[in-house]
């Protein structure tokens, strides 16, 4: 099974580590339907791209609250590695207290509904980008070696609720309070507009 952009993103029950480091045994991702949702995969904890990824995540959570969105990771480890890495202090390899879910995806049924599980062995970089109503509208999956960055995800979220609350298209480059748009990107924003109708 592979997610597409437009269907609705497939709904999974798994044990969670949450942000107070409880274990969420009935943890699913339509709870969260309301808000947006950024799920994402990384390979496994205790790597080495995995905790700058994670922490920069963890770093921007009040740029995502605001925003009205909730950040999930997801990996193939089990509950009890997540919670050990969150121990884990930063300087000895740690990801630190996060205040964000942890999926335990063990079964590697959530990564493989994604689309996103490499070799039957661990997830490569998936980002999903879920809307209110729980339907895809963004997604990114990136090798193994190849991180990503929070201020694109940022960037696609101001979008998605830009072309929400205005109906206007973002064209290339666009962010969130640059108003002015180049001859080529009005252009191509008329083409869209007029070609859509």
């Amino acid at each position: 099974m592979s997610v597409h952009v437009t269907h609705p993103a497939p709904d999974f029950k798994a044990v969670t580590v949450m942000p107070d480091n409880s274990f969420n045994e009935n943890f699913r991702l339509s709870d969260y339907r309301g808000k947006y949702v950024v799920l994402f995969f990384y390979p496994m904890d205790f790597t080495f791209v995995c905790p700058s990824e994670i922490i920069a995540f963890d770093k921007q959570l009040p740029d995502f609250a605001e925003r009205n969105c909730q950040v999930i990771g997801v990996s193939v480890d089990s509950q009890f590695s997540h919670l050990a890495w969150k121990n884990t202090p930063i300087e000895k390899g740690g990801i630190g207290n996060i205040q964000y879910p942890l999926v335990a995806d063990i079964t590697k049924q959530i990564a493989r509904n994604y689309g996103v599980l490499f070799e039957e062995s661990v997830a490569l970089r998936g980002l999903f980008l879920i809307d209110k109503e729980g339907v895809v509208r963004h997604a990114l999956i990136n090798d193994l070696p190849l991180g990503r960055s929070v201020a694109e995800t940022l960037r696609m979220l101001d979008a998605l609720q830009h072309h929400e609350q205005y109906g206007e298209v973002c064209p290339a480059n666009w962010s969130k309070g640059k108003e002015a748009m180049t001859a080529t990107a009005q252009g191509v924003a008329n083409y869209l507009d007029k070609h859509n109708k």
